[in-house]
């Protein structure tokens, strides 16, 4: 890879390039692949203002969106790991429905939601890097998909519950590990790997060649994105090792703990490290804290 083709991981991008209008395209063009449909974004709707917690305005963020049906999207991107990731996704949807609702005050105007989560952590076992759900209703007997008929500008109109519940994506990124051929797993491939091949057809990464390239950003902004890098880099380290050491001390029975915990503290004194020069750096708490899993009082007294 040439050194003007290296490409901005997309967890970054979203969060810093991509809610600008003039670079919707990219969005849309992994919207259009995934779902099969020709997206327009509407909105970024993240704001501080609009989130119920610190928590919550770090962990989401909202792409307002619609297709040729009138459909509502909403896009989360989630790049660390979560003990209730499930409960997290469906809170996200539970609050687009409602938020939007306020909007037509009557049930009729409820849109569907499309809840599609990149996953840059382990959330389980599974053998696909693409996981799909949506909510139907069996019959416990006789197997048929209940239909629902309801009355709409007095005509009978009979729909499948799927069609108003809302759909779940899961992109399990780590798990791709195929050669990219089709416009799916090309964007899969930069979703992991950052890499875009330059004949490519997928809809948005031909954009995503021209304005995600990271040495088009200045100075200021290489240095903020490879702490951000950086700092990921170490979580996973972390996380992954205490993944392993927990299995480690249950199978020897403890006997190797005082190594375990030695292990453990560098790992932390690394995170501690990384957050101390973003704070020389004149980055802000907040900033600092999500993306080195630190607390903001011990970022203060470093």
């Amino acid at each position: 890879m040439e050194q003007n083709d290296k490409y901005i991981r997309f967890d970054w991008a979203i969060k810093r390039l991509l809610r600008n209008k003039v670079n919707f395209g990219v969005l849309e063009g992994l919207l259009t692949v995934l779902l099969g449909k020709e997206i327009h974004i509407l909105d970024i709707l993240e704001s501080e203002g609009n989130q119920q917690c610190e928590e919550d305005k770090f962990n989401r963020v909202d792409i307002k969106a619609r297709n040729s049906e009138g459909e509502i999207i909403i896009v989360e991107v989630q790049i660390t790991r979560e003990l209730y990731f499930l409960e997290r996704i469906l809170y996200g949807v539970a609050k687009a429905i409602t938020e939007h609702i306020e909007l037509g005050h009557v049930y009729s105007e409820v849109k569907k939601v499309y809840s599609i989560s990149i996953l840059y952590f382990d959330i389980g076992k599974g053998d696909d890097y693409l996981y799909h759900g949506q909510n139907s209703f069996v019959g416990v007997h006789t197997g048929d998909l209940l239909q629902v008929t309801t009355k709409e500008k007095n005509a009978l109109v009979r729909r499948l519950p799927s069609e108003i519940f809302p759909e779940y994506f899961l992109i399990r990124v780590n798990e791709f590990d195929k050669v990219a051929v089709t416009p799916l797993e090309e964007w899969i491939d930069y979703l992991k790997n950052g890499h875009i091949r330059p004949d490519t057809k997928a809809p948005g990464l031909a954009e995503a060649r021209q304005k995600l390239v990271y040495y088009n950003m200045d100075k200021a902004e290489r240095e903020a994105y490879d702490r951000h890098v950086d700092a990921i880099m170490i979580q996973n380290d972390v996380l992954d090792s205490a993944k392993f050491e927990g299995l480690v001390e249950g199978r020897m029975e403890g006997k190797i703990e005082g190594k375990i915990e030695g292990k453990i503290e560098g790992k932390i004194e690394g995170k501690l490290e990384i957050a101390r020069t973003m704070k020389i750096d004149g980055m802000s708490i907040d900033v600092i804290a999500k993306y080195t899993g630190i607390s903001p009082a011990e970022i203060e007294a470093l």
